[in-house]
């Protein structure tokens, strides 16, 4: 079973999506988190310990991710997958952009 976990700011439109995306294919177990103290499902050390690969949606959410928990990314895959904040959640586009940039990095 792959760990993802898929990180935006609020998780509330695109690492949700992803979540309900990728939670459909088989071998794969997939989580969202938010960056932010308000996030619906703010980021912590137990989400990053669990997950295998972390993709984050844009530059922003690496770096604030590598500069909180560092030390628990050792042999971790950090993957910045450059969707913007532009999408409704479960839009076909942004789903289309999704698998897109994301199937390259699953297996």
């Amino acid at each position: 079973m792959q760990h993802l976990l898929f990180v935006c700011s609020a998780c509330h439109l695109r690492s949700p999506t992803a979540e309900e995306v990728f939670s459909g294919y088989d071998g794969i177990e997939a989580l969202a988190a938010g960056t932010n103290s308000d996030a619906e499902n703010p980021l912590s050390g137990d989400l990053i310990e669990w997950a295998d690969i972390i993709l984050v949606m844009e530059k922003s959410h690496r770096n604030k991710v590598a500069k909180k928990f560092k030390a628990l990314l050792k042999g971790k895959k950090l993957v910045v997958l450059g969707i913007p904040d532009h999408y409704e959640r479960m839009q076909p586009e942004l789903i289309q952009l999704l698998k897109a940039k994301v199937m390259r990095h699953i297996r």
